[in-house]
């Protein structure tokens, strides 16, 4: 297993948690208390995946998630003692895939990293062109195969996530899909009625995709039923 996960937290006891129970599956771990110290580890490894969280000495982890998603496309876990739903919102606006609240269980974490890190495989493997599947829909194109999304020939930079967003919903092209199905299609979760994530993510994909929110070209809201691409 060459995977490599960087955990920053402050509280060194939930940290040397996190760090053993990645390690007794076989990670590699980059373990930092600060997130100055974390900033700097990016320059020298190449990671693939961070745990970040929320309350930090110098840098809160939301801020130090935007500075990580300007540069890579790795997934991103937050942890963070805040239950509320703006603070979770934050975080996946900023281009977090996930988050745990605190107390958590371990186990339940490394069941997540694996999730994210299946997802971000799988976005990641080099095919050839003439091997790629493609899904192509009013300029947007879209290869299964090659993970890569070209929007009028120029291509999206997109998180693993926001690509298998998108990629279900141009399977299920003139389908109206609701956030249930969507949630548990790319999340593999059971949706809860106050989770805004799907909500979240569609509005960093059309962002990306540069669709205004009111008249989107593409991922359209049928409200009160779910996102259709027609």
């Amino acid at each position: 297993m060459n995977e490599k996960i960087m955990i920053v937290d402050d509280e060194e006891s939930i940290a040397d948690l996190v760090e053993v129970y990645l390690q007794n599956e076989g990670y590699r771990v980059c373990k930092f208390y600060n997130a100055t110290d974390a900033l700097d580890c990016l320059k020298q490894e190449d990671l693939s995946l961070a745990i970040l969280d929320v309350m930090l000495p110098d840098m809160d982890g939301f801020t130090l998630c935007r500075k990580i998603r300007e540069k890579h496309l790795f997934p991103i876990i937050m942890l963070t003692a805040r239950v509320e739903d703006m603070d979770k919102i934050t975080g996946l606006t900023l281009g977090a895939d996930d988050y745990i609240t605190k107390p958590f269980n371990p186990l339940e974490l490394i069941a997540r990293v694996k999730t994210q890190l299946r997802r971000y495989t799988r976005y990641n493997v080099n095919e050839s062109p003439a091997a790629s599947e493609e899904i192509s829909v009013r300029g947007l194109r879209i290869s299964k195969t090659g993970h890569k999304c070209f929007l009028n020939e120029k291509e999206l930079s997109l998180t693993p996530l926001e690509f298998s967003i998108l990629l279900y919903l141009c399977e299920h092209r003139g389908k109206v899909v609701s956030s249930e199905e969507l949630f548990a299609a790319v999340w593999g979760e059971a949706y809860l009625d106050s989770n805004n994530t799907v909500m979240t993510h569609i509005a960093r994909l059309r962002e990306k995709m540069q669709e205004p929110a009111r008249k989107p070209k593409y991922v359209k809201t049928v409200w009160g039923v779910g996102y259709t691409i027609e």
